[in-house]
């Protein structure tokens, strides 16, 4: 668990005049419900990853309006007095559900449910999409590149092409979705992530040649290191690493490609090192690679995978495309009613939604049941009818948050998670060509009232 600075003004203005309206017009100590999802996957796309749950715990936490927060936001205007106080007291007093982290999702999931006044939950909707959106884009990216991988070792090193912050949380998401190291030594002393990197072609090109650069690497880090071999020639270069190693007394642990044809290299390269009696020694290749890269290089000879552009942009889709809408509120008789966006192409299903997933007699995941209704409780004795498998675990339970979804064993917990959830969808699923989500998604209403009709609910 990380302490945060205050997170409360990572918000969009329209969230707190938002709240100074519902404070005038009687709506913001309305019981609300609102709901994390997405109408559709990213092009391309079969299923999505749920990253970026413990950070979400994280922000929720350190929501808070301080001194400053408070000053800033009345010298600017934003609000008036009413709503200032209001603000000055806030902390999350309600309940969030969610998919655990881990978990594929996919359209219409309900992949978190935030329950609380309109006023406590409305407010953190740019804070808890900003995060979801992109740690859940990196880790599908991440997911399809491990996938293509077929278990050789993928190693995050995106922090030069992305913002400081990001980078971080990039290493994080990319854990869930697979990789098991980043070159970032934030993320490694935040989360606990392996810390990886040897050495870039400057170090070569500041030695008068080859051998003294090579010589140098090994004697400060051990025979056991993987050496870049293709500042000038590869075939020299792997010849000198080999030698480097050998005259540390070991051998060499592996080298690096990064340029050039990667799978006529890689095949080149092996054959050298096993002529070299360099058996032991791995192949290591980096180069802009992505999912569709990683799958060509399958025939090849290689060990382990350095990604970095491509994987921290999430491969060409820099979102998980989700939103936050309300599906459920507090009418003026007292009881909860079903709300929804109406709107073409941006149509959402009303009420709470309590998600399971049903599998086949092979154990491979058939359908996403999405059920709506009036209460929690409701919705699981439905699934339990359908025999689906819950999806939802409480993250935070009248303000407080639950310790497990954002303790040291959580990104550990998240990425075993996933490898089980990936390993439940059907094997089409785990194409990287275009095609349908893995699964469908079917909803089933047992809300007691039809609340279409707006007139129904005043």
């Amino acid at each position: 668990m990380r302490t945060l600075g205050s997170t409360a003004l990572l918000t969009d203005m329209y969230e707190l005049t938002m709240i100074e309206g519902a404070v005038r017009s009687g709506a913001a100590g309305r019981r609300s419900v609102f709901e994390v999802f997405t109408r559709r996957l990213p092009a391309g796309r079969r299923y999505g990853v749920v990253a970026g749950t413990a950070r979400v715990l994280d922000a929720v936490r350190a929501f808070r309006f301080g001194p400053e927060e408070i000053d800033y936001l009345a010298e600017a205007g934003i609000v008036g007095q009413e709503t200032l106080d209001l603000l000055r007291d806030y902390r999350f007093r309600g309940t969030v559900r969610g998919y655990a982290e881990g978990e594929c999702f996919f359209p219409g999931s309900p992949i978190m449910t935030v329950e609380g006044t309109f006023a406590d939950a409305v407010v953190l909707e740019t804070v808890i999409l900003s995060i979801l959106n992109h740690d859940s884009a990196v880790a599908a990216a991440a997911s399809r590149m491990t996938m293509a991988a077929h278990g050789r070792p993928c190693l995050e090193m995106g922090a030069r092409r992305t913002h400081e912050g990001a980078a971080v949380a990039a290493a994080r998401a990319a854990v869930v979705g697979g990789f098991v190291g980043t070159s970032v030594l934030e993320a490694g002393r935040s989360y606990g992530i392996r810390a990886i990197g040897t050495a870039a072609h400057s170090f070569t090109l500041v030695h008068d040649d080859e051998e003294a650069a090579f010589a140098a690497q090994v004697a400060t880090m051990g025979p056991g290191t993987t050496l870049l071999v293709d500042t000038y020639d590869v075939t020299r270069g792997v010849e000198r690493a080999v030698a480097a190693a050998r005259a540390a007394g070991g051998e060499l642990g592996a080298v690096r490609l990064d340029s050039g044809d990667l799978v006529a290299q890689a095949f080149t390269v092996r054959k050298q090192l096993d002529e070299l009696g360099a058996t032991t020694t791995r192949i290591t290749v980096t180069s802009d690679l992505d999912e569709y890269a990683i799958a060509a290089l399958n025939a090849a000879p290689v060990d382990s995978y350095g990604v970095g552009t491509k994987l921290v942009t999430g491969s060409g889709h820099p979102t998980a495309e989700l939103v936050y809408k309300l599906v459920a509120r507090e009418g003026a008789d007292g009881r909860m009613h079903e709300v929804a966006k109406a709107s073409k192409s941006k149509a959402s299903v009303g009420g709470l939604k309590v998600a399971g997933r049903v599998l086949d007699d092979d154990g491979r995941a058939a359908e996403e049941l999405v059920v709506s209704c009036e209460r929690f409780e409701d919705g699981l004795a439905e699934l339990e009818r359908a025999g689906a498998r819950p999806l939802q675990v409480e993250l935070v339970r009248e303000g407080e948050t639950v310790a497990e979804h954002c303790d040291d064993g959580t990104l550990a917990a998240a990425a075993q998670r996933h490898l089980a959830s990936r390993a439940e969808l059907p094997y089409a699923g785990w194409r990287l060509s275009e095609g349908e989500p893995a699964i469908p998604t079917r909803h089933v209403d047992i809300f007691p009232a039809d609340d279409r009709d707006p007139a129904a609910i005043i």
